[in-house]
């Protein structure tokens, strides 16, 4: 589980403590809701292992979930969009082996994250990641429930493939720009996992 969620298992087992110790009707549903409140937040801050398999060129998706955006820019770049539901992991990853140049974060709106306004006005937070091919911008954006990003680098920071990089809380999206010598290995509707799937390649 990913240490953002341990104070809110803390939390949620000192209610259904609570409602042990208070007993009755009330106690008994007050431990049984907290019992069900660390059970779905130990889910939902699940961080699974996953074997990093990656060949020359790719770039791996950074978060698991759905595309709901897969287009080239008017400036040529291609861009790739991914709505993470409470049911996904949350955990993002780097998409890329590369020296983090930028870090910068933004305030702004809660729109709901698979919603095209969500890209250019939601929360978020921009990593520049310089590569080989060019520089990678991974965009963590915040949701309407998810109202806190993580980020766990920094400029100067060497990243490799797969990396661990941060986590947004509690449904989210996160955006990947590419430049244009890229070329995008998915669709609008594709499901895709964290440090697994293939997004597109140079």
């Amino acid at each position: 589980m990913d240490i953002e969620g341990y104070k809110y298992v803390i939390s949620a087992t000192l209610i259904a403590l609570l409602g042990y110790i208070a007993g009755g009707i009330i106690g008994n549903v007050v431990l049984w809701l907290g019992i069900a409140s660390a059970l779905f937040i130990s889910f939902f801050f699940r961080d699974p292992e996953r074997k990093i398999t990656a060949g020359k060129g790719v770039v791996l998706s950074p978060a698991d979930g759905r595309v709901v955006a897969c287009d080239k820019r008017s400036d040529g770049k291609k861009e790739i969009a991914i709505f993470m539901s409470l049911f996904n992991v949350h955990v993002n990853r780097s998409p890329v082996s590369g020296e983090v140049t930028s870090v910068k974060y933004e305030r702004g709106k809660f729109f709901v994250a698979s919603k095209d306004e969500a890209s250019e006005q939601n929360e978020r937070n921009e990593i520049t990641i310089k590569t080989e091919h060019g520089d990678i911008i991974v965009r963590q954006i915040a949701g309407f429930l998810a109202r806190r990003i993580v980020c766990r680098v920094k400029a100067g920071d060497r990243l490799s493939i797969g990396e661990r990089l941060g986590i947004i809380k509690f449904g989210s999206r996160v955006e990947v720009v590419l430049p244009e010598t890229a070329h995008l290995m998915v669709d609008k509707g594709d499901k895709v996992v964290g440090g697994r799937t293939i997004i597109a390649k140079f």
